[in-house]
């Protein structure tokens, strides 16, 4: 038996830091610099923060550096803020190839590894490893690699199937299978009907003993404010956008306390199936920010911390983000029209060992589990 394939690169101490570009456009007349930054990125660092960036020489207008933060901006200004380079923390770097071809790549992401850049995490992500591998490959090759590209996420705690479009072509058709599914849920039609072109099936560890057998939820999801979330953090919530999970039980813990699920999803709103079993009363077991109802367990929304980092940003949030790891949810199966082919395509990522259930478990493991 083969091994799998992997890739992957060990992170490198600290990133190389990043560059925002602005051009100051005509709405901006009269603005000093401070204000300019303070009140067009007060997600990114508060007032104080700002200045201490500016005093730094963190930011140029057209070229050069300014270290005065009353300075006035003259339309069409070109202006650079200057993020020095952070340590990021730490995520895993090696990633298993479950499918390939000159279209498509499917891969296995781990637990605790962002998808795209966001946050704390520009460079310790998917996209990084895959624009890696992409360079080491036309580098060692004659003809230049197709740069492959996540057409969805999954949540930095979430491991399992992550797919990848290599051109144009596959990107674009993915896309409308995405949206496609999307759109029948908005449509509200029968939900059991075929689910398209494309379908995800997950492993979930849930908290609490769930007595049906199947549990169908279509509990829309919306936004609220939320420290920390600049963008605002998903939720139950009757005003959002539709949103279908079906969850069948595989295994029952009552000792543990606990429930194995499967949840087939047809689309995927941000963080839905997290959201959804909260929902219903089982939150996924160690899930760090939802509870029950499909809402934060810290409500206090309006709470900002004004304290900020060594970099003049914000400090890391007191409270739970969608980025903290602790739950055991794993994108476990992908049922696919090829975007090219049309040829249909199952991808299986192997499940990690707490999502197995007792007739899945190797023996050996087994029996390791009840030694310890």
């Amino acid at each position: 038996m083969t091994s799998p394939k992997k890739f992957g690169i060990p992170w490198p101490e600290f990133n190389d830091g990043l560059s925002y570009h602005d051009v100051v456009r005509p709405s901006d007349t009269g603005l000093t610099l401070i204000e300019f930054y303070s009140n067009k990125y007060k997600s990114s660092a508060p007032l104080q923060g700002w200045l201490q960036r500016i005093k730094n020489d963190q930011i140029s207008v057209d070229e050069g550096v300014v270290t005065d933060p009353n300075t006035l901006l003259r339309v069409g200004s070109k202006l650079v803020y200057h993020r020095l380079p952070w340590k990021e923390p730490d995520a895993p770097h090696s990633i298993e190839v479950l499918y390939e071809d000159d279209d498509i790549i499917a891969l296995n992401k781990p637990s605790g590894l962002q998808v795209l850049p966001g946050g704390l995490f520009q460079q310790r992500t998917v996209l990084t490893q895959l624009q890696w591998e992409t360079n080491n490959r036309s580098s060692s090759e004659e003809h230049q690699n197709p740069q492959p590209v996540p057409v969805h996420r999954l949540g930095r705690g979430t491991s399992g199937i992550l797919l990848c479009a290599k051109t144009k072509l596959a990107r674009a058709n993915l896309a409308s299978y995405f949206a496609d599914g999307t759109s029948r849920l908005g449509g509200k039609r029968d939900t059991n009907q075929e689910l398209g072109k494309i379908a995800k099936i997950y492993r979930a560890l849930v908290s609490g003993i769930i007595d049906n057998d199947t549990v169908t939820i279509n509990q829309p999801i919306g936004i609220v404010k939320y420290p920390g979330v600049a963008k605002g953090l998903y939720v139950a919530s009757q005003s959002g956008k539709p949103a279908l999970s079906v969850v069948d039980i595989l295994e029952r813990n009552v000792k543990e306390n606990s429930t194995l699920v499967q949840v087939k999803i047809q689309s995927g709103r941000p963080h839905q199936i997290r959201i959804h079993l909260s929902f219903i009363g089982h939150p996924l077991l160690g899930d760090p920010l939802y509870t029950v109802g499909g809402q934060p367990k810290c409500l206090d929304f309006d709470l900002v911390d004004e304290s900020f980092a060594k970099d003049g940003g914000y400090t890391r949030p007191a409270k739970p983000v969608p980025g903290d790891c602790g739950y055991s949810l794993h994108a476990h199966k992908l049922f696919l029209s090829h975007p090219i082919t049309n040829e249909l395509i199952e991808i299986n990522a192997p499940l990690p060992f707490i999502l197995q259930t007792h007739e899945e478990t190797p023996i050996v493991q087994q029996t390791t589990a009840l030694d310890c």
